[in-house]
Protein backbone atom coordinates (compact mmCIF):
# COMPACT_ATOMS: atom_id res chain seq x y z
CA UNK A 1 0.00 0.00 0.00
CA UNK A 2 3.25 2.04 0.65
CA UNK A 3 5.22 1.18 -2.49
CA UNK A 4 5.94 4.25 -5.04
CA UNK A 5 3.55 2.05 -7.43
CA UNK A 6 0.47 2.03 -5.98
CA UNK A 7 1.40 5.57 -4.69
CA UNK A 8 1.67 7.16 -7.68
CA UNK A 9 -1.31 5.20 -9.39
CA UNK A 10 -3.16 6.69 -6.53
CA UNK A 11 -2.46 10.08 -7.37
CA UNK A 12 -3.74 9.69 -11.24
CA UNK A 13 -6.84 8.88 -10.25
CA UNK A 14 -6.90 12.03 -7.32
CA UNK A 15 -6.22 14.06 -9.90
CA UNK A 16 -9.91 13.35 -11.21
CA UNK A 17 -11.16 14.03 -7.72
CA UNK A 18 -12.23 10.41 -7.85
CA UNK A 19 -12.39 8.88 -4.45
CA UNK A 20 -9.22 6.44 -3.34
CA UNK A 21 -9.02 3.73 -1.20
CA UNK A 22 -6.04 1.72 -0.57
CA UNK A 23 -5.24 -1.46 1.17
CA UNK A 24 -2.66 -4.02 2.29
CA UNK A 25 -3.71 -8.05 2.08
CA UNK A 26 -3.89 -9.90 5.00
CA UNK A 27 -0.90 -10.98 6.62
CA UNK A 28 0.69 -7.56 5.30
CA UNK A 29 2.10 -4.85 7.73
CA UNK A 30 -0.24 -4.01 10.56
CA UNK A 31 -3.58 -6.47 8.75
CA UNK A 32 -4.71 -9.16 10.41
CA UNK A 33 -4.67 -12.67 9.16
CA UNK A 34 -2.15 -14.46 6.88
CA UNK A 35 -1.13 -14.91 3.18
CA UNK A 36 -3.52 -16.95 1.46
CA UNK A 37 -1.39 -17.24 -1.83
CA UNK A 38 -4.75 -15.31 -3.53
CA UNK A 39 -7.49 -16.98 -2.18
CA UNK A 40 -8.27 -14.74 1.11
CA UNK A 41 -6.59 -11.99 -0.92
CA UNK A 42 -9.57 -11.95 -3.55
CA UNK A 43 -11.78 -11.75 -0.40
CA UNK A 44 -9.96 -8.92 0.88
CA UNK A 45 -10.81 -7.15 -2.77
CA UNK A 46 -14.20 -8.10 -2.62
CA UNK A 47 -14.50 -6.43 1.09
CA UNK A 48 -12.80 -2.89 -0.55
CA UNK A 49 -15.62 -3.26 -3.18
CA UNK A 50 -18.30 -3.46 -1.15
CA UNK A 51 -17.29 -1.17 1.46
CA UNK A 52 -16.50 1.82 -1.75
CA UNK A 53 -19.90 1.13 -2.89
CA UNK A 54 -21.17 1.56 0.66
CA UNK A 55 -19.43 5.02 1.14
CA UNK A 56 -20.01 6.33 -2.42
CA UNK A 57 -22.62 4.39 -4.36
CA UNK A 58 -20.29 5.09 -7.80
CA UNK A 59 -18.90 2.92 -10.47
CA UNK A 60 -15.61 1.90 -8.69
CA UNK A 61 -12.21 1.75 -10.92
CA UNK A 62 -9.93 -0.78 -9.77
CA UNK A 63 -5.80 -0.67 -10.40
CA UNK A 64 -3.68 -2.69 -8.83
CA UNK A 65 0.07 -3.57 -8.88
CA UNK A 66 1.85 -7.11 -9.29
CA UNK A 67 0.15 -9.34 -7.21
CA UNK A 68 -2.69 -6.69 -6.20
CA UNK A 69 -3.72 -6.84 -10.06
CA UNK A 70 -3.37 -10.35 -10.57
CA UNK A 71 -5.74 -10.97 -7.11
CA UNK A 72 -7.51 -7.90 -8.15
CA UNK A 73 -8.84 -8.99 -11.84
CA UNK A 74 -9.54 -12.51 -10.45
CA UNK A 75 -11.94 -10.44 -8.26
CA UNK A 76 -13.31 -7.84 -10.27
CA UNK A 77 -13.59 -9.28 -13.59
CA UNK A 78 -17.77 -9.80 -14.11
CA UNK A 79 -18.48 -7.75 -10.98
CA UNK A 80 -21.13 -5.18 -12.40
CA UNK A 81 -19.63 -2.64 -10.00
CA UNK A 82 -16.55 -2.25 -11.58
CA UNK A 83 -16.57 -0.17 -14.41
CA UNK A 84 -12.54 -0.51 -15.66
CA UNK A 85 -9.19 -2.45 -14.65
CA UNK A 86 -6.03 -0.97 -14.43
CA UNK A 87 -3.57 -3.68 -14.30
CA UNK A 88 0.33 -2.54 -13.08
CA UNK A 89 3.33 -5.03 -13.91
CA UNK A 90 0.84 -7.77 -14.10
CA UNK A 91 3.08 -10.77 -13.15
CA UNK A 92 3.54 -14.03 -15.08
CA UNK A 93 6.05 -16.12 -13.93
CA UNK A 94 7.35 -14.69 -10.37
CA UNK A 95 8.68 -16.48 -7.18
CA UNK A 96 8.68 -20.04 -8.94
CA UNK A 97 5.06 -19.56 -9.13
CA UNK A 98 3.49 -19.46 -12.59
CA UNK A 99 0.75 -17.23 -12.92
CA UNK A 100 -2.74 -18.31 -15.29
CA UNK A 101 -5.60 -15.92 -16.01
CA UNK A 102 -7.81 -18.20 -17.72
CA UNK A 103 -10.53 -16.27 -16.66
CA UNK A 104 -9.52 -13.22 -18.74
CA UNK A 105 -11.57 -13.79 -21.62
CA UNK A 106 -15.08 -13.67 -19.73
CA UNK A 107 -13.78 -10.12 -18.55
CA UNK A 108 -15.66 -7.52 -21.33
CA UNK A 109 -15.02 -4.18 -18.63
CA UNK A 110 -12.42 -1.59 -20.42
CA UNK A 111 -8.93 -3.09 -19.45
CA UNK A 112 -5.27 -1.22 -19.04
CA UNK A 113 -1.94 -3.02 -18.70
CA UNK A 114 0.92 -1.37 -17.78
CA UNK A 115 4.24 -2.70 -17.69
CA UNK A 116 7.61 -1.89 -17.83
CA UNK A 117 9.65 -2.96 -21.38
CA UNK A 118 12.59 -5.03 -18.55
CA UNK A 119 9.72 -6.23 -16.18
CA UNK A 120 11.60 -9.93 -15.49
CA UNK A 121 8.31 -11.27 -13.93
CA UNK A 122 5.87 -10.41 -17.02
CA UNK A 123 8.01 -11.05 -20.17
CA UNK A 124 7.16 -9.55 -23.12
CA UNK A 125 6.07 -12.54 -24.96
CA UNK A 126 4.67 -14.15 -21.87
CA UNK A 127 2.80 -11.32 -20.79
CA UNK A 128 1.34 -10.40 -24.47
CA UNK A 129 -0.12 -13.99 -25.24
CA UNK A 130 -2.13 -13.69 -21.76
CA UNK A 131 -3.65 -10.03 -22.74
CA UNK A 132 -4.28 -11.44 -26.57
CA UNK A 133 -6.87 -13.45 -24.63
CA UNK A 134 -8.77 -10.18 -23.16
CA UNK A 135 -11.53 -9.10 -25.26
CA UNK A 136 -12.08 -5.39 -26.32
CA UNK A 137 -11.59 -3.11 -25.15
CA UNK A 138 -8.16 -3.48 -23.94
CA UNK A 139 -5.26 -1.38 -24.06
CA UNK A 140 -1.34 -2.98 -23.36
CA UNK A 141 1.23 -0.21 -22.47
CA UNK A 142 5.01 -0.64 -22.18
CA UNK A 143 6.86 1.79 -20.86
CA UNK A 144 10.50 2.01 -21.94
CA UNK A 145 13.34 1.74 -19.73
CA UNK A 146 11.46 0.29 -16.61
CA UNK A 147 11.44 -2.96 -14.64
CA UNK A 148 8.40 -4.71 -12.60
CA UNK A 149 8.69 -1.37 -9.84
CA UNK A 150 8.60 1.43 -12.94
CA UNK A 151 12.43 2.13 -11.86
CA UNK A 152 14.63 2.60 -14.75
CA UNK A 153 17.37 0.34 -16.21
CA UNK A 154 21.23 0.77 -16.29
CA UNK A 155 20.87 1.93 -20.04
CA UNK A 156 17.53 4.55 -18.84
CA UNK A 157 18.24 4.86 -15.17
CA UNK A 158 15.67 7.63 -14.62
CA UNK A 159 12.41 6.56 -12.55
CA UNK A 160 9.56 6.20 -14.86
CA UNK A 161 6.68 6.10 -12.48
CA UNK A 162 5.96 9.51 -13.93
CA UNK A 163 5.37 7.57 -17.17
CA UNK A 164 2.98 5.22 -15.84
CA UNK A 165 1.29 7.57 -14.30
CA UNK A 166 0.52 9.99 -17.70
CA UNK A 167 -0.50 6.92 -19.59
CA UNK A 168 -3.16 5.91 -16.65
CA UNK A 169 -4.32 9.39 -16.49
CA UNK A 170 -4.86 9.31 -20.53
CA UNK A 171 -6.75 6.00 -20.65
CA UNK A 172 -9.06 7.76 -17.81
CA UNK A 173 -9.51 10.63 -19.94
CA UNK A 174 -10.26 8.62 -22.87
CA UNK A 175 -12.29 5.63 -21.66
CA UNK A 176 -14.67 7.58 -19.00
CA UNK A 177 -14.05 10.92 -20.09
CA UNK A 178 -12.99 12.31 -17.30
CA UNK A 179 -11.40 16.06 -16.59
CA UNK A 180 -8.93 16.67 -14.22
CA UNK A 181 -9.66 18.24 -11.18
CA UNK A 182 -7.57 21.65 -10.88
CA UNK A 183 -4.88 22.26 -8.47
CA UNK A 184 -5.59 24.77 -5.70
Amino acid sequence: MHNKVVYHAMKAFAAFGLPVLRFNFRGVGLSQGIHDHGHGERDDVRAALNWLDAEFHRPILFAGFSFGAQVGLRACCGNARVAGLIALGLPVHAAGRNYTYGFLPQCSAPKLFLSGDHDKFGPHELLSAVIQRAPEPKRLVWIAGADHFFQGTAESPAAKLILMQSEMRAWLRETFALSETPKS
